[in-house]
């Protein structure tokens, strides 16, 4: 064989692994119940549960937040975030999770938020402006 069919088929091989590495280390959308029986991260969708507690204490340790998520699919369960709470998080119209259950506990290695708006279009009012002519 001649050394460029050879470097032709080398280049393929590592093409070839670094797609089926990358392939395999993405996470899929699923439910807390699918987590559950998941060996590989999931993210999932959901939103958070305003009438219980959320817990952080940056005095206590800063990397540690948890709170109650409800996914799409209407089950609840507590999610651990190690990390910092995310700014305006109460207000999160909706979450993705990105993580693994832990016994009854989801943990999660990171957090999406979709926020309300934070612009709202006012109605403009319009004015309008009578020039008067000046007669000379």
């Amino acid at each position: 064989m001649k050394k460029g069919s050879i470097l032709g088929i080398v280049v393929i091989a590592i093409a070839i692994a670094v797609i089926i590495s990358t392939y395999s280390k993405t996470s899929s959308y699923g439910s807390f119940k699918e987590a559950m029986t998941s060996a590989a991260p999931l993210q999932i969708v959901g939103h958070l549960d305003k009438s219980k507690e959320l817990y952080y204490d940056a005095t206590k340790d800063a990397n540690y937040f948890s709170f109650y998520m409800t996914d799409n699919k209407g089950q609840e369960c507590k999610v651990v975030f190690t990390g910092t709470k995310p700014q305006d998080f109460e207000r999160s119209e909706q979450v993705v999770l990105t993580g693994q259950m832990s016994g009854n506990e989801f943990h999660a290695s990171k957090i999406l938020m979709k926020c309300p708006s934070k612009y709202t279009q006012d109605k403009v009012e319009v004015t309008e402006y009578k020039a008067k002519s000046a007669t000379i």
